[in-house]
């Protein structure tokens, strides 16, 4: 491992992350069993959620190769305690099954609202993180009314919201790159169907390589409350993501005016992946903003 850290190739580096990522998780692991857990039946597959605790609906995305554990283990236990919190999986990942259906993120928003449906739930906030945090911007573009609050995390609505380091990272990224690493001992231990492991990367694989973008206009046209909570070195833009606050009514002189309904967190020292493990910080931003 400490010489995998000496490489000069970028994407080696990315996959360093993830790696200490899921230890880092699983070594913490979630310790508050969900309340109820099922699948929901989407257009082509089936897509796995648990619920924990009762109160106001409250979903959780997680980010890129994550699960529910890896991404809220450390998260679910507090928010719980006065929330209905609503964690899913998305399609091939964790206990959600692989399908040959083409991987986009409109089609991730509405196996959202599936899930959403089956529960009847008819709005909720939502918190997405990475991968989480696109599908959660594509939800409120493509069903507004159904997020009464939205938190992005380490996140954005537009490939350009990503520093180009990033973007080029996953250029050469090869399922092989993977084989033997914790991620697949964590893919082995719940997925419904091990063999289709590679399959899964893959498709993954193709998803982040295709450019998107929801378009500013979309951005703007968006009433909820939003909370934007990046890491100071996280690999977003940050240029970009003012432009994004700007979009959503914040980044005001609030002393001449009022303060906006949005908001924005940027934690120093922290990258895309330490953020998440900021426990502590994210929970006191999330516990401020969403009451």
């Amino acid at each position: 491992m400490k010489n995998f850290f000496k490489t000069s190739n970028p994407l080696k580096s990315v996959l360093v992350i993830i790696l200490m990522l899921f230890t880092a998780a699983q070594s913490k692991g979630q310790q508050t069993k969900p309340a109820a857990s099922g699948y929901a039946p989407v257009k082509g597959t089936k897509v796995y959620y648990e619920v924990y605790g009762e109160g106001k609906p409250l979903i959780l995305l997680h980010g890129a190769f994550m699960t529910i554990e890896t991404n809220w283990g450390q998260l679910i236990p507090e928010l719980s305690k006065t929330r209905k919190v609503i964690a899913i999986e998305l399609q091939g990942h964790g206990h959600s099954p692989y399908s040959d259906r083409k991987l986009e993120l409109p089609t991730l928003a509405s196996d959202v609202e599936a899930v959403m449906n089956q529960l009847k739930v008819d709005s909720a906030d939502v918190v997405g993180y990475s991968m989480g945090g696109s599908v959660a911007y594509q939800l409120i573009v493509q069903s507004p009314k159904r997020v009464n609050k939205l938190v992005i995390i380490s996140s954005t609505y537009k490939t350009s919201g990503w520093m180009p380091a990033v973007t080029s990272a996953f250029k050469g990224m090869k399922p092989e790159f993977l084989a033997n690493t914790p991620m697949k001992t964590a893919y082995d231990a719940i997925a419904p169907d091990k063999t289709k492991w590679n399959s899964f990367l893959e498709q993954m694989i193709d998803f982040v390589k295709v450019p998107f973008d929801m378009g500013d206009a979309n951005i703007a046209k968006i009433t909820s409350p939003v909370l934007l909570i990046a890491g100071d070195n996280d690999g977003l833009d940050k240029t970009e993501l003012i432009k994004t606050y700007q979009l959503l009514g914040g980044a005001v002189f609030a002393d001449m005016g009022k303060m906006p309904k949005s908001q924005l967190a940027v934690v120093p020292a922290q990258g895309h992946v330490s953020l998440m493990m900021q426990s502590k910080t994210i929970l006191g931003y999330l516990d401020g903003f969403l009451k």
